[in-house]
């Protein structure tokens, strides 16, 4: 089989993994060398004007030792199967970035024959391109689980970026999904990653000449549907991963049923609409000072399909509102709807001369049709009612008809989003 068809079919497997962000890494060009991962169009998956960079994403074999019931790979799976040898990964890589078709490598794989056989090959791949081909650009690796200590070190100080893909929430699920992995497995290498970045860190802050290790940190996904786990226990998750993983991000990938296979939950609600509200609720923990308990509680452990994350705390804590311009604080202002990071912050700059008048606050990017109901100025309404659940739905719900999942193929079979 020629790389070409290669190419095919493991580019076709490959674009199951989402969690290959290329932001973060700062790696330069060496004299003579081939690529740079500093200059900003490599350093972000999308720029500030909406370009999207690429990378070129492929698994090295998708020739699995696992029997995973949510993976199409699983190797009880008839389909075709096929490998990149690490040479050939290496010459395709440099082929494409040296016709400009790509900006840097997503590399992820199987479990061909063992953990430590799979990564050892894709080490081998990344180290064909640092010494052999000069190759300096982006380079991200995906971490096998149960792969050893060594072969994971030696992935970090080649990569810019690692992952190690945790898939499901829970060890209950593992077990009656993917019953060859274990949690151990899967936490064990995230945290050496982390406490590698953090040791090559303090080493490099004496020893100018010492190595990086992932200098864009590590990240991992979530499969969100396969089973029967609320989205409160997935918030929770996600937030003890950036606090103790200390993970650049957390990708959560709608799982559509592309094995038929008993032991998989039952298709049920818009796969899609509870990722879209997962990467919200992401977001403000990140960004907003949210905690997973205030986003979602034991009551209501799922997400409202009509309101995104922030209006729905808005609506549970009517007891802060409505909050005054005045003397809000910036954190207190992140936690009205239709007010963001640079909202907030004009906000608070522009009230250092004069407190902006109600036809001001659009000007701000404020979204009013949110916030209207939420705010006051100076003790004064904008003309609107008191807010109460019922003002607030009837007068940003009910004049749109409700979300509906759209279809991403068509009327063709769909696949995975994993």
């Amino acid at each position: 089989m020629d790389i070409t068809e290669k190419l095919l079919i493991l580019g076709e497997s490959a674009k199951y993994d989402v969690s290959c962000s290329s932001s973060g890494s700062a790696r330069k060009n060496r004299p003579g060398g081939t690529g740079n991962a500093a200059p900003s169009g490599v350093c972000h998956s999308f720029t500030a004007d909406g370009r999207c960079i690429s990378l070129l994403k492929i698994l090295l074999t998708n020739i699995c030792a696992f029997d995973c019931a949510y993976c199409i790979n699983r190797r009880s799976n008839d389909i075709r199967r096929v490998s990149f040898t690490p040479e050939e990964a290496a010459r395709l890589t440099i082929d494409f970035y040296r016709r400009n078709y790509i900006e840097g490598l997503f590399l992820s794989s199987a479990v061909l024959v063992s953990p430590d056989y799979t990564m050892e090959l894709m080490v081998k791949t990344a180290r064909l391109l640092r010494y052999e081909h000069n190759f300096n650009g982006y380079i991200h690796l995906k971490a096998i689980p149960g792969a050893s200590p060594g072969l994971i070190d030696s992935a970090g100080r080649l990569a810019d970026r690692m992952s190690v893909n945790m898939e499901l929430p829970r060890e209950a699920g593992l077990k009656l999904l993917a019953p060859e992995k274990t949690m151990k497995d899967i936490i064990a290498p995230m945290m050496q990653i982390k406490n590698s970045i953090a040791g090559y860190a303090s080493e490099k802050k004496s020893v100018k000449s010492a190595p990086v290790f992932t200098p864009a940190g590590q990240s991992t996904q979530l499969i969100i549907g396969a089973t029967d786990d609320s989205d409160k226990s997935i918030v929770k998750l996600t937030e003890g991963l950036y606090r103790d993983m200390k993970l650049k991000r957390v990708y959560y990938s709608a799982y559509i049923h592309v094995n038929d296979d008993k032991r998989l939950a039952a298709p049920g609600g818009p796969p899609l609409l509870r990722e879209n509200r997962l990467y919200q609720a992401d977001w403000l923990m990140r960004f907003y000072g949210f905690s997973a308990d205030e986003i979602l509680d034991d009551s209501d452990p799922f997400f409202d399909a009509r309101l995104d994350p922030k209006a729905a705390w808005a609506l549970r804590n009517l007891r802060y509102f409505p909050l005054d311009i005045k003397d809000a604080s910036y954190e207190e202002l992140l936690r009205v709807p239709g007010i963001g990071l640079k909202s907030a912050a004009r906000i608070i700059s522009a009230r250092l001369f004069k407190l902006p008048a109600w036809e001001e606050l659009k000007k701000l990017g404020v979204v009013m049709k949110r916030a209207k109901y939420f705010l006051t100025i100076n003790g004064r309404r904008g003309g609107e009612p008191a807010i109460s659940e019922k003002n607030f739905r009837a007068g940003l719900l009910e004049k749109t008809a409700p979300a509906e999942q759209l279809e991403l193929f068509g009327a063709a079979p769909r696949a995975a989003l994993l």
